[in-house]
């Protein structure tokens, strides 16, 4: 095996580890420990990380399993994930099995005060805050001091990092890497296609585990729950228009439909199209549902899905957001042009006022609506993503120790493990399902059988 210790101390020129904008005087940190908000909330995010481990089994059964054994002893975890109380649950998990894991956040507006600071005085290294605009790349590079042997992304953020400022590291360094979202395992993919990934990484959001359930159901209502705490409003009788209709934008629009609203899909793939109209949603272009609609909601992944020519045509009163990864799904360079006058509203709820009156409401400045103004997925459905975000992780030890490499490429996480956390999940929720008997087995692998 690989002498841990020697890659403990690799070195590498490092960007100057200048003082945070934000953090000068005004926020708490330990230079080269952790920087946070406010310490002083940590009782009340342990208070929130408790009641996500109440929830989380899988999670906490791994955490029994690898607490004793300490697997990760001498691994060191750079992370780059939303700091909500569910990813905390995961970092305490890693941490109880050996790991040395250093964390930041993967959206400048979706980190809990509260749970940050709680994983700061625990002796966590953390560098999160909400609202870390300006900061939000040298929060990720301070996880990258450590320097990790292990990556786990969500965005492709932290990845991108690694590889354009220090690709030496990624090179010699780094075992692997996990991405947790669809935007940063399509960039991946195209990183790959261009002969520029320099470590595996394995595509944890493509998981039956992780896109049927966190994608489908935890968009789905935790992007709704955003929009109300953002708004207030009735959703029922509203004409709701979703800009996609992959894992996450059907299940926005379930939840919309299931919730009263007249739902309308746009997309640019004929088959989700389809899909979309045999689950009972009208399909139509942008442009057409512009003039329509009165919530509208992106989650294509993809730039500039509404623009200049769709906020003129919509109704006073449209309410305009993103729950997609990253805030380019809205124009709203374009929107403030065409605006006359913009106010705050209410938290997460701006007003812009167009020339002829008319008022269109973003939430969130365009960023993941169901982080920015609620609290991102419910725990229950994270289990199941975390779980396979720690058993990916673990893969790569494993094979470490082994002496093993894994092909420099985006892999795919086998079958056998989406199965093993299918089932603790449903063990913990008292289900028990049918197994197929050894006749069954051997009839579904005879390829002479006929009729």
């Amino acid at each position: 095996m690989e002498n841990l210790k020697n890659k403990g101390e690799f070195t590498t020129e490092k960007v100057v580890s200048y003082p945070p904008k934000k953090a000068q005087g005004k926020f708490d940190e330990v230079p080269g420990k952790y920087c946070v908000r406010d310490l002083s909330l940590a009782d009340e995010g342990q208070k929130l990380i408790d009641w996500a481990e109440s929830r989380m089994p899988v999670l906490m059964h791994l955490r029994e399993i690898y607490s004793k054994t300490k697997p990760f002893k001498g691994y060191k975890i750079s992370g780059c994930l939303h700091v909500t109380k569910e990813t905390a649950v995961l970092i305490r998990t890693l941490v109880e099995s050996g790991a040395e894991v250093s964390w930041s956040g993967c959206n400048p507006l979706s980190t809990n005060d509260a749970v940050a600071a709680a994983l700061a005085k625990q002796g966590i290294s953390i560098f999160a805050w909400h609202g870390n605009l300006e900061d939000f790349y040298w929060c990720i590079e301070r996880t990258i001091d450590i320097p990790p042997h292990l990556t786990l992304d969500d965005g492709c953020d932290l990845i991108n990092t690694v590889h354009e400022k220090y690709p030496e590291m990624a090179k010699t360094h780094i075992i692997g890497g996990t991405e947790e979202t669809t935007t940063g395992v399509h960039r991946l993919r195209a990183r790959q296609e261009a002969g520029q990934l320099l470590y595996p990484v394995f595509a944890v959001n493509d998981t039956e585990t992780k896109w049927d359930f966190d994608n489908v159901y935890g968009t789905g209502q935790s992007t709704l729950d955003g929009i109300m705490r953002a708004t207030s409003v009735l959703i029922a009788g509203k004409t709701v228009v979703v800009a996609g209709h992959g894992h996450c934008g059907s299940g926005v629009a379930k939840r919309a439909k299931g919730l009263g609203a007249n739902t309308v899909i746009t997309e640019v793939k004929p088959t989700a199209a389809i899909k979309a109209l045999l689950e009972g949603h009208q399909v139509m272009t942008m442009d057409q549902a512009a003039e329509i609609g009165d919530i509208f909601i992106t989650a294509t992944g993809c730039k500039d899905v509404i623009r200049k020519w769709h906020f003129e045509k919509m109704k006073d009163g449209a309410i305009v957001c993103n729950t997609g990864h990253y805030d380019v799904e809205i124009n709203i360079p374009e929107l403030e042009e065409l605006a006359v006058s913009k106010r705050t509203i209410r938290e997460n709820c701006e007003e812009y006022t167009l020339k002829d009156g008319r008022r269109i409401y973003l939430l969130a400045q365009g960023r993941l609506i169901n982080l920015a103004a609620a609290e991102g997925h419910p725990s229950e459905v994270m289990d199941m993503s975390f779980a396979n975000q720690f058993m990916a992780l673990l893969r790569f030890v494993e094979a470490h120790k082994e002496g093993k490499k894994f092909p420099i490429e985006v892999m795919d996480i086998p079958p056998e493990q989406d199965e093993y956390i299918a089932t603790l999940k449903l063990q913990s929720m008292g289900v028990q399902i049918d197994k197929l008997t050894p006749e069954q087995e051997q009839y579904l692998k005879d390829y002479l059988a006929g009729t």
